[in-house]
């Protein structure tokens, strides 16, 4: 007899698979949310085989989470600890529910804009930094530039990702040290350097 047909999944929300680590093939939900684009398989390889040589341990914060997925791969991977910052409330709720499935400790999440949670208090800097904002939004340059100030190491990493036509101008004190493009995505990563003297 043919096996029955597989359930189709709850209306509305969507799977994504952890590719590395201690979770890796372990599934994340996440709901539909206007502008919450995860980052693919592609490029989420691409991206932490960058990251590899100094993502254990790490301190990481991830604005603009959505699904969660480059928060949860960094913890998957060995970071120490990462912050999860989503604005929409049911996708932060939902990234609570992947925490607590996951048994992931070291996650902390935050219902709250980028630009409020960079507004309060900071308690220790970040080592990697992940900025994927909703592409209909503008918020690139402020926020880039909230991150400034105390919240990076001095030799933190941040990724980016921004449409292909979209002129970065990022702090002074950030290098580019990765760039490539995925179809209408450019993702970058910047090494933020504070002893080297910036271009003339």
């Amino acid at each position: 007899m043919p096996s029955p047909p597989k359930k189709p999944p709850a209306a509305g929300h969507h799977k994504l698979r952890i590719i590395g680590g201690r979770w890796r093939s372990r599934t994340l939900s996440f709901p539909t949310v206007d502008g919450l684009r995860p980052t693919g398989d592609r490029i989420r390889e691409t991206l932490f085989n960058w990251l590899a040589p100094i993502l254990p341990g790490s301190r990481c914060l991830d604005l603009f989470a959505g699904s969660g997925i480059l928060g949860f791969e960094a913890l998957s991977r060995g970071a120490a600890h990462c912050s999860l910052v989503e604005l929409n409330p049911q996708a932060a709720r939902q990234l609570r529910t992947n925490a607590e499935q996951l048994q992931a400790d070291a996650a902390a999440v935050f219902q709250m804009s980028a630009q409020d949670f960079l507004a309060k208090p900071m308690t220790e800097p970040f080592d990697v930094v992940f900025m994927d904002p909703p592409f209909a939004g503008d918020l690139w340059q402020p926020v880039m530039e909230l991150l400034e100030q105390g919240w990076l190491r001095d030799d933190a990493l941040i990724y980016v990702e921004s449409p292909p036509d979209l002129a970065l101008k990022p702090p002074a004190t950030w290098y580019s040290h990765r760039e490539k493009r995925a179809g209408q995505v450019c993702y970058r990563l910047y090494h933020r350097e504070t002893n080297r003297n910036p271009p003339v």
